[in-house]
């Protein structure tokens, strides 16, 4: 059951206030830089590739082959950068991703096989560099605790729809306009300048969590089930990105008008802007679990539909409303972390959920390639619409998982130990304040202090605004 505690609604957390927030802007807009070229990487690998092996299938195989490797060691570079801090694995890693791509690029030009192609891939997905769960964790750790939370998760989604809806239509523009490696390049140009430049903003950076000689354990992210259950959702989500952009191109192609492809795939990527502005002006009343849940129906409805357009016209517009229903889902999943993770295990578990996008839009991309060159685009729209009922049923199977383990936020492992001894002694602020005569130092004021406080962090008391226990 779902209830609301509400003080004051006159001050909805909103985007105003938490730009205000002291320093965020300072890694806001470097962050900004340093993703864009993320929105570029798949449609020009795919652009390419395309055009040299005249084969969506071979596109798709060196896109997937990008796409799993950078899951695959996302979570890798999220520990990393959890135990060393963001600038001593991104330098590296910028500089890395360049090479790889500019490497890939020329194979493809060159006329490799794909099997070359595939295999140059691995590096370059591999060094894509995890700026966007980085910005998360620097929310996460100046707003820890604060309702303005989610209205952070909700800016960093819009954020990243808008990456992707100038990433693919600069892309598209520029291997279709101006050559078609103009995109990989762009992207490794600006994956450099804008990763050394968020890298130098070394003052919100969240503090590492290196081991420690006192015994504190290191959680890691992939141990506590509610992400687990996050991943998988977000494979769904993956999926919908992967088949819309190898079946977009392939429409824009077969209606003999390839630049049509970056408009459809904007128009797509805006609805989800749209819908992350409005999640993040919104003060919501139903819990994140029922968000994430409603918002997953709403999504595999869209999906289902999409393989019956077969006008320019009616596939931007069903395109439109998927993306509107993906921001619900992806802005709340992102908003849970705080609750389902400790701290010292956020920015990896942030690259879990990228890394799991990643993962599922490299598959997507290999099943819609293969169906598309067989039987046309509409098939290709079939794997969005198959992957986001499997997510949602895995969803609904498992949403009790969801719930966090506590009336307040989790709290690092070393904390997670004391919790219990804590909980058993629920006389001890009466004995404080027995002993306060004594003492003199210790007041019926001081000993209900700690569970003010406890109110003030399950409840975000003194931010006026409405709170939802789900």
């Amino acid at each position: 059951m779902t209830s609301a505690v509400t003080t004051d609604t006159s001050a909805r957390p909103g985007y105003g206030q938490l730009l205000r927030t002291p320093g965020a802007l300072g890694f806001v807009l470097p962050g900004f830089a340093a993703r864009l070229p993320f929105g570029m990487l798949t449609i020009s690998i795919l652009l390419l590739v395309q055009h040299t092996t005249g084969s969506y299938a071979s596109a798709g195989i060196v896109a997937a082959v990008t796409g799993i490797s950078m899951a695959l060691s996302a979570p890798l570079m999220g520990i990393f950068t959890d135990r060393f801090g963001q600038t001593a694995v991104l330098l590296p890693v910028v500089l890395a991703h360049s090479a790889a791509v500019t490497g890939l690029a020329a194979l493809a030009l060159a006329g490799a096989p794909v099997w070359l192609l595939a295999l140059a891939a691995v590096p370059t997905g591999a060094s894509v560099p995890q700026v966007g769960p980085m910005v998360r964790a620097r929310w996460a750790a100046k707003l820890e605790g604060s309702p303005l939370l989610p209205t952070a998760a909700a800016f960093e989604s819009v954020t990243d729809e808008f990456t992707f809806v100038v990433g693919p239509v600069l892309a598209t523009a520029l291997c279709t306009g101006v050559h078609p490696a103009a995109g990989l390049v762009t992207e490794a140009t600006l994956t450099l300048l804008g990763g050394l430049l968020f890298a130098a903003q070394r003052a919100s950076q969240p503090k590492t969590h290196a081991p420690s000689l006192t015994g504190e354990k290191r959680a890691f992210a992939l141990s506590f089930p509610g992400l687990r259950v996050l991943i998988f959702a977000f494979l769904g989500i993956g999926a919908v990105f992967g088949g819309m952009q190898v079946s977009l191109a392939a429409f824009s192609n077969e209606i003999g008008n390839p630049g049509a492809n970056g408009l459809l795939y904007g128009v797509f990527a805006a609805g989800n802007m749209i819908a992350g502005i409005a999640m993040g002006a919104i003060a919501w009343k139903i819990g994140p679990r029922r968000r994430l849940i409603l918002g997953y129906i709403g999504l595999t409805a869209a999906a289902s539909v999409l393989w019956a357009a077969h006008s320019m016209i009616l596939l931007g517009a069903l395109g439109l409303v998927v993306g509107l229903f993906i921001a619900p889902a992806l802005i709340t999943g992102y908003t849970m972390v705080e609750q389902l993770v400790p701290a010292n295990a956020r920015t990896e578990a942030f690259t879990w959920l990228t890394g799991s996008i990643a993962f599922g839009q490299a598959v997507a991309v290999v099943l819609a390639g293969r169906l598309t060159d067989a039987h046309g685009s509409s098939f290709g729209f079939l794997v969005p619409m198959g992957a986001t009922a499997l997510a949602l049923t895995t969803l609904l199977a498992l949403r009790a998982k969801l719930a966090p383990k506590g009336p307040s936020r989790i709290v690092n492992a070393s904390a997670q130990e004391a919790a219990p001894a804590q909980e058993a002694a629920p006389a001890a602020p009466a004995k404080t304040q027995a002993t306060a005569p004594a003492t003199g130092r210790t007041t019926a004021r001081t000993a209900a202090a700690p569970a003010s406080r406890n109110r003030v962090n399950e409840r975000g008391m003194g931010h006026r605004v409405p709170v939802t226990v789900d």
